[in-house]
């Protein structure tokens, strides 16, 4: 039986977690310049990307982690450091590399992972797979993951207009504002994941 409390609860804690409003303006930094083609598929595939990350660590968490004998600190603070290099890019003004390179690396990292799906939402989806122990529990998990994930497609969707109203240096000020979040986002998860490390030792 389908539980809507588990849904809800679930769908609020990656609403949090992968927060949608708060990535417009990073999409919009990275994909800034390319037609709008171009950028509603790269949102597609950002979603497509980050539903597949954590659809895989829902059904195998565990055991990828234990296989590969990494931690969920380590994976915090290597996604960070990860995206404090994407950022230290979009701060600096570093976007000239071949453009289909870009298209790719943008869809996929650090869109797809670890933005939307970093270690905070993946620990949050392997714990709610784990604890769901019916098939009506399972299904209210896996519809509060597909809802999250249909949110966070339209709102880079359809956050494509905020474009035609700032114009172009609107969107210069936007990428120096998303390298500036998405460092304080990197450097965060970075501190997260000592902060555990330190705890946990």
């Amino acid at each position: 039986m389908f539980d809507i409390a588990v849904f809800g609860s679930l769908f609020l804690t990656l609403f949090v977690i992968m927060d949608p409003p708060g990535i417009t303006p990073i999409f919009l930094g990275l994909t800034a310049g390319r037609p709008a083609k171009v950028q509603k598929r790269m949102a597609f595939q950002a979603v497509c990307v980050a539903g597949g990350v954590i659809t895989v660590f829902g059904v195998l968490g565990h055991q990828i982690l234990d296989y590969l004998h990494v931690s969920v600190p380590a994976l915090m603070i290597a996604g960070g450091l990860l995206l404090l290099l994407i950022a230290l890019d979009l701060l600096t003004g570093k976007t000239d590399e071949p453009k289909q390179t870009k298209d790719v690396n943008v869809a996929l990292v650090p869109l797809g992972m670890p933005l939307l799906a970093g270690p905070g939402a993946i620990v949050s989806v392997i714990l709610a797979v784990q604890k769901a122990d019916s098939v009506g529990l399972q299904v209210s998990v896996w519809a509060a993951i597909l809802a999250i994930h249909v949110v966070l497609w339209l709102v880079m969707r359809y956050s494509l207009l905020i474009i035609r109203v700032i114009k172009d240096g609107g969107v210069v000020l936007v990428t120096r504002l998303a390298g500036m979040m998405l460092s304080a986002i990197a450097v965060q998860q970075i501190i997260n994941g000592v902060t555990q490390v330190i705890q946990g030792g």
